[in-house]
This record gives C-alpha cells, sequence and structure tokens, in this order.
C-alpha cells in the first residue's frame, strides 16, 4: 500500500463509518445528530475528492479500488442502521433500507463468488448515483432527527409528523429524506438485477452430453 492522500482519504472514510454511531454513545442529543451528521457529510465528501485525485494525479492503487466501495457500503449500511433505529423501526423507512441492505448484500456475494470474473460486475455510473443519492438521502435523514428533537424534545416515528409543512423544519427534512431513499432504493434495485443478469451465465450448471 503506497501512502498517498487519496489512500489516506479512502482509510480515514472507512474508520468514520463506526464512528457515526459513537456520537450517540458520547453525546447528548441534539449534539449527537449534529456530531453524526458532520462526521457523515465530510466522509461522504471525502468519497469523491480521493476518487478525484487519485485520477488527476495518478495514484490510483489496488488499496484504493478495493478499500473504496468497502468504505462507501460501510457508511451507508451503519448510518441506515443508526437511523432507522432513532426512526422508531417505522416500516416507512425499514422497508427502501431492507432493499438497499440486501441489494448490498447480494450483489458483494456475486462478487466474491465470481472471483476473477468480478470484474463483469464494475460499478457503473448508475450504480454510483445510486450512492450518492444514498448519502444525501442519510444526511438529510439525520437532519431530520436532529430537528425533530430540538422541536419536540424527542424524535418522532418516520410517518407521524404531518404531511403539510406548518412550520416544522423537522416534518420538512424528514419527508424530503424519506422521498430520497425510497428513490434511492429503486436505484439500488435497479442496479442489483442489471449485475445480477450479468452474472447469470457464470451462475448456470454446464451440462454434458451423453
Amino acid at each position: 500500500m503506497r501512502w498517498n492522500l487519496p489512500n489516506i482519504l479512502t482509510l480515514l472514510r472507512l474508520l468514520a463509518a463506526p464512528g457515526v454511531p459513537l456520537m450517540f454513545l458520547y453525546f447528548q442529543r441534539p449534539w449527537a445528530d449534529w456530531a453524526a451528521l458532520a462526521l457523515f457529510m465530510g466522509a461522504a465528501i471525502t468519497d469523491w475528492i480521493d476518487g478525484y485525485l487519485a485520477r488527476a494525479w495518478k495514484q490510483e492503487s489496488r488499496f484504493g479500488a478495493a478499500m473504496d466501495p468497502i468504505a462507501d457500503k460501510a457508511m451507508v449500511v451503519i448510518a441506515l442502521v443508526v437511523i432507522t433505529g432513532y426512526s422508531g423501526m417505522n416500516p416507512w423507512l425499514i422497508l427502501p433500507v431492507t432493499i438497499i441492505l440486501f441489494r448490498e448484500v447480494f450483489v458483494s456475494g456475486l462478487r466474491e463468488y465470481l472471483g476473477d470474473k468480478s470484474r463483469l460486475l464494475a460499478v457503473t455510473k448508475l450504480a454510483k448515483w445510486k450512492t450518492t443519492l444514498q448519502m444525501v438521502a442519510i444526511s438529510i435523514l439525520f437532519l431530520a432527527t436532529g430537528l425533530a428533537y430540538v422541536e419536540h424534545g424527542l424524535a418522532p416515528r418516520v410517518g407521524e409528523v404531518g404531511l403539510i409543512w406548518s412550520g416544522s423544519w423537522a416534518a420538512l427534512a424528514t419527508y424530503a429524506g424519506l422521498t430520497l431513499i425510497w428513490i434511492a432504493a429503486a436505484l439500488t434495485a435497479w442496479t442489483g438485477w442489471d449485475y445480477f443478469i450479468k452474472a447469470l451465465p457464470y451462475l448456470k450448471d454446464s451440462r454434458r452430453d451423453g
């Protein structure tokens, strides 16, 4: 591994992922929400920076190629678990989160099974867009949990705030985040199906005549 700036940023992003739930362990709310939001957004920004620098400075490496998607998945998965817990385990959030988590496990399993042929499942532009949308949605949902705690003294279940905005920034952020996470879940399912179709020829048993 080469200790260049892109690789260091990738490693820091990987370490930041478990730091998100730690914010709720060491800080009182809503400061925990703001700290988690700042940490998550900072890590998400490095996702774009390290890739840009690696290409611009011609410092692309096998370490970066391997750790970058792992760091992204760790960030998204851990953050979604935290948000789901603080949302009261509401189905409106659990369903898209389940789709996202299932797809990540499914595609990771496909890549592991394919081994050397896993390059067939290289990250597509649409997959990059779904990751970006996931991170934006998660950031807004962290903002919503913090605002809800400020406005109500606790975080209401997702879906229990009013559908019509009546001066509640928490309600506005909640529904904006929910809308984006559902769109992200749809893109996640789509890209997962695309990867499955690409891998399908290698999942069929060969038949021998005779």
